[in-house]
């Protein structure tokens, strides 16, 4: 057995991982005592619902462990404005970022809080992604309206020519590979704007992050819930996990942030974005992937889709995430 598709994924899955803290932090601090003419520290977030939790995760685990302090300053992004397209026909980089980071650079704000997936793999001259906090779950959940399923069909349960939500490229090429009868609807929107899809009979199913879902507490008890890990569905590099950026150069917010940050989430992300850095790809790039640290070696599967009807795999195992995100690019490549 493929030793990612087998006890590491039920690792990821059920609680092998550290987790984000509930409110308040388990970590409690006194206030720490304001200078004289010193302002709250500012934390640059997108307004949408999922946006806003993983910054109000960030403020009250920095006021539970640090006693620090932070309003948010609340932005739109390119992303959030143009909606009416799918995002592999959208030009360029950084559509859910670039207005977040532009208020660092300006001193409009202190930290900026990112899912890291949809951080561009190139760094901006001036910040720097100071913490990592563990990773929520990393798997996609396929939500299905229970009318429309179909136990007889496998890998899942849907009736043949569902018509199946989404905008990834990634999630795409893997649906097609394996299910080539299923219609792709291609959606945009928040989470619960993508899941009243499925609720409503715009679609018969929509593929969800587990992470969005969960950090929301949203109900799925009126839909069927199928867990597209665990039948090698692979993720969004970077997918799951949280980047806590801020100025280079402001070293005391570096220092302060550190409490947040997980290394192992760290290097495993880093193993992913590695991989799709040298595809010099960005959330758009059809490439699935995932990495998972056991025993100091780092064990990476992915899946990218060179050409239509060529979705290429492996897996890769080794000691650093350079070393292991290379020899994945190679494999790919050069099957």
């Amino acid at each position: 057995m493929d030793s990612l598709s087998g006890q590491c994924y039920r690792m990821v899955l059920f609680g092998a991982r550290k987790t984000l803290p509930r409110f308040p932090g388990e970590v409690q601090s006194e206030p720490r005592a304001e200078k004289a003419g010193e302002s709250m520290m500012r934390i640059a977030t997108r307004g949408s619902e999922l946006a806003l939790w993983q910054a109000n995760w960030v403020q009250h685990a920095l006021r539970s462990a640090q006693g620090v302090e932070a309003d948010l300053v609340i932005l739109k992004t390119e992303g959030d404005r143009v909606l009416d397209r799918s995002m592999a026909s959208m030009e360029g980089k950084g559509f859910f970022t670039k207005e977040i980071e532009d208020a660092l650079l300006d001193d409009r704000a202190d930290v900026a809080v990112h899912s890291y997936k949809d951080l561009p793999t190139e760094p901006v001259p001036g910040l720097v992604v100071a913490a990592v906090p563990p990773r929520a779950p990393v798997n996609d959940l396929l939500l299905i309206h229970r009318d429309r399923a179909d136990h007889s069909q496998q890998p899942w349960p849907l009736a043949k020519g569902a018509r199946i939500g989404t905008s990834a490229t990634r999630r795409i090429a893997q649906l097609r590979a394996q299910r080539g009868d299923l219609e792709v609807v291609e959606i945009r929107g928040n989470v619960p704007t993508r899941l009243r899809k499925a609720r409503d009979g715009t679609c018969d199913a929509v593929i969800l992050a587990q992470a969005g879902l969960e950090r929301l507490g949203l109900d799925l008890s009126d839909l069927l819930v199928v867990d597209l890990l665990a039948t090698g569905f692979l993720p969004a590099p970077a997918q799951g996990a949280l980047a806590i950026q801020c100025r280079t150069k402001d070293a005391e917010t570096l220092e302060l942030l550190q409490v947040l940050h997980d290394p192992d989430t760290a290097t495993c992300v880093d193993t992913e974005r590695i991989l799709l850095g040298l595809f010099e790809g960005g959330c758009s790039l059809p490439l699935g992937c995932i990495a998972l640290t056991a025993e100091g070696r780092i064990q990476m599967r992915a899946a990218w889709l060179k050409a239509e009807g060529d979705l290429r795999t492996c897996t890769v195992a080794g000691d650093s995430p350079e070393t292991v995100a290379r020899e994945a690019y190679r494999r790919l490549n050069h099957p």
